[in-house]
Parts: C-alpha cells; sequence; structure tokens
C-alpha cells in the first residue's frame, strides 16, 4: 500500500475497513473519492482463501463496463497476487467464452447485474459457494433501473456478506437492497470542501417524483402574495413547455424565456420580466441558455438539478445587493448529483418537510385508483376547498420569513 502511494488510511476506510474484514455485512454511503473501492478491495483480499475452487467467491456487481475495468485493475494492482483469479464480464455479445474461462475456476467476478444474471441463467456462473456479494455505484446501479435483477441474484447466493456503496442514501437504494440486507450496519461519511461558499438562503425538498415536483409547486405557486416574482429552472426547453403548461395560474402570469414553440407564452429578456407586474413566473431552460441576470428575483427555484453544478452555484451565489431564498427540488435519483454540489459548496443544503396536504403521486396499474386523483392537470393534484386555498404549510416557519421578505422590498 505505501508503494502505491496510501500512507494513511481515509476517514471511510477508518470506518468500514474492520467491519468488512469481521465478516459484518456493510453499507457504505461516501462521496467520490473517500476509498469506497480500495476499502472493499482490502476487505476481500484479506479475507479471501486462495484455493482451485472451480466457483467464484466474490460476486461484484458494477453499472458499466468502464467501471468494471477500472475495479478489475484496482485488485490486480493492490494485489499483486499472482494466484489471484480475477474476471471481468463483458456487457454484452457472445458470452460462450465467458462461460468457459468461469468454468475453468475463478475466484473474483465482476459484472453488471443484467449480464452476471444472463450468465447465470444460462448455467455458466455459479452462485452457491459466493462467500461476499457487492454492489458498487449503487446510485447508478438504481437509476439504470436493474434493482430487480440485483435483488435475484443476491437471493439466489444465500447467506453471505453483503456489502453496498453508493454516494447518497435514499428511499430507491433502501428498497433494492433491504430485503437481503435488513441487519446491514450503515457507514456514512460526510467530505465537505473546506472551502465554504457564501450563498444565498438554500432549501431543500426532496419529492418522490416528475408529477409530485408538479403538484408542489403549484401548492407553492397558490400564495401569489409572498411568490409574486419567481424564476424556475429547469434542464430543457422542453421541460420549461410541459412546466408553463401545468401550472394553475392565471393568464399572463407565466411566460417561458425563449420558448421552445412560437405558441407559447414567452419573452426573449429576463429584463421584460421584471418590468411586468402581471407576469409573476419565468421558467428557464438551461439548456443553451447564458449567464442570467438575477437581480431583483426574490425566488429562486431549481425544478430540476442542472448537468453541471457550476451552473447551479452560479445561480445560488450570494451578492450584495440581493436578497433571495434558492428552493431545490430533488427525487432520488437527482442526490447524487447534489451531494457533489454541496460538497463543492462546503456545507448541506436543509431539508424542509413536504407540505402535509401536498398530494403525493405514486403509479398505479388500478385505473379506478388514477380516476380518483388525477382530477385536474399535473397528475394527481387535487382541487382544494376555496376556504383553504391559499398554502402557508412552508415548514420551520419559513412563511413568516418569505412574508417579511416581501415587506422588505
Amino acid at each position: 500500500m505505501n508503494d502505491l502511494g496510501y500512507f494513511t488510511a481515509k476517514e471511510f476506510q477508518l470506518k468500514s475497513l474492520s467491519r468488512i474484514v469481521g465478516g459484518h455485512s456493510v453499507i457504505g454511503i461516501a462521496p467520490e473519492g473517500a476509498g469506497k473501492t480500495t476499502t472493499y478491495v482490502l476487505g476481500v483480499l484479506m479475507r479471501l482463501k486462495y484455493t482451485q475452487d472451480e466457483a467464484p467467491k466474490v460476486l461484484i456487481l458494477a453499472p458499466n463496463e468502464e467501471r468494471i475495468t477500472e475495479i478489475v485493475d484496482r485488485f490486480l494492482t493492490v494485489s499483486k497476487n499472482k494466484n489471484l483469479h480475477i474476471m471481468g464480464l463483458k456487457t454484452s455479445g457472445s458470452m460462450e467464452e465467458e462461460i468457459e474461462d468461469l468454468v475453468r475456476g475463478v475466484d473474483i467476478v465482476v459484472a453488471t447485474p443484467n449480464r452476471a444474471r444472463a450468465v447465470y441463467l444460462k448455467l455458466g456462473l455459479n452462485l452457491n459457494r459466493i462467500q461476499t456479494f457487492i454492489i458498487d455505484d449503487a446510485e447508478e446501479i438504481v437509476k439504470q433501473g436493474m434493482q430487480t435483477t440485483v435483488r435475484e441474484l443476491a437471493q439466489s447466493c444465500g447467506k453471505v456478506q453483503y456489502l453496498a456503496f453508493s454516494t447518497v442514501e435514499h428511499e430507491k437504494l433502501h428498497l433494492m437492497i433491504d430485503d437481503f440486507m435488513p441487519y446491514a450496519t450503515l457507514v456514512e461519511v460526510e467530505e465537505l470542501s473546506e472551502k465554504i461558499i457564501e450563498t444565498h438562503e438554500l432549501i431543500l425538498y426532496k419529492v418522490p417524483n416528475f408529477t409530485t415536483k408538479i403538484n408542489l409547486l403549484n401548492l407553492l405557486m397558490r400564495d401569489d402574495d409572498v411568490f409574486d416574482k419567481v424564476v424556475i429552472f429547469v434542464n430543457s426547453r422542453l421541460t420549461a413547455q410541459k412546466i408553463s403548461q401545468s401550472l394553475h395560474a392565471k393568464k399572463g402570469e407565466v411566460a417561458i424565456l425563449h420558448p421552445l414553440f412560437h405558441d407559447d407564452v414567452g419573452i426573449d429578456n429576463i429584463h421584460d420580466f421584471k418590468q411586468i407586474p402581471e407576469c409573476r413566473i419565468l421558467v428557464i431552460a438551461t439548456e443553451g441558455t447564458n449567464e442570467i441576470d438575477l437581480r431583483g428575483i426574490p425566488f429562486i427555484f431549481h425544478f430540476e438539478i442542472p448537468e453541471s453544478g457550476d451552473v447551479f452555484v452560479q445561480h445560488i451565489l450570494k451578492t450584495p445587493d440581493n436578497d433571495v431564498i434558492a428552493i431545490t427540488f430533488a427525487t432520488d435519483i437527482e442526490l447524487a448529483k447534489l451531494k457533489k454540489i454541496e460538497q463543492s459548496l462546503g456545507k448541506k443544503i436543509p431539508v424542509i418537510p413536504l407540505p402535509e396536504d401536498l398530494v403525493i403521486y405514486r403509479p398505479s396499474n388500478n385505473i379506478k385508483e388514477k380516476n380518483e386523483v388525477d382530477e385536474s392537470q399535473g397528475g394527481a393534484f387535487h382541487i382544494k376547498k376555496e376556504s383553504n386555498n391559499k398554502i402557508y404549510n412552508y415548514g420551520s416557519g419559513l412563511k413568516a420569513k418569505m412574508t417579511m421578505k416581501n415587506k422588505k422590498r
């Protein structure tokens, strides 16, 4: 390890390696660069007993072929053991040669969940002798929709040591692993930048899906006394069009900056938006958009997390002449990108509870159930009683803070 330049252990390694070597099942949550891969490579090598057994003892699931190659290279670099037989399976193509190599005997198999399952169903991957089952880059595997395949493979292995590694912990991760890792030890490490970037006031809503985001946006935008000038950032012009059509606002209240279609209500300059009193919501697509002058805009929404974290940071940087609340909506899948942004900011974005009367959209195959909840545009948004038309459930005194902001203006 010293020859490779590892002179001191990182925080994640100090917290997790002894547990892995001890045979515990572990859920490891840490950012990129925290040493997750090296940690489980060391753990596996320290536990592995080299034999001439034909069946593999370790199965590692990774999201793509590039990651598979990186994992195999890390094992070979750290091990230097000529008797170590490790094999990375291709993501596509003929698998006959791979099956032949597997039958000759390997210690460690690295594959995507789909490829591992395909080889297993062809009786080419023997899972009866697996001792350690590892999920690498679990958030990316979830993002690609391979959760069911992971569960099937895990259940085929029986009672073994399970290790799952991710940059972020969320509900979809637990839906994938909780069936076979109910008592796993959670090891979580936050590695934030030492330099804290000064930003506007930040708020995060964790939202399960796109339709619920629209429901939440509609819920908040009903309070036009508070949200009288709002900029909403999305990633594409097509999404900007969808958002503008899904908002329950009066005619002329919503506009798109540089709309995709001529029929959409749009403006070509944000300064025009600032000068039109009746227009209170401007939807902006970050794709192909240059730097936006947000001075004088009290509320900024990130309906989607931008592909570039720098764009997000640019929108929320504190300026001396502007008092802003920046509100972010993020699904489980987007939390990994948000985690990287928080690292660069040197601080966490405070999470506030979802409003109690927000309708959470849950896809259903039952047509009757769909009809009962889908009473208006934007999926499952329900029509509120007239007496309860204003929404004040922002959480943690946020309503008062927003109202004071408007009075200052």
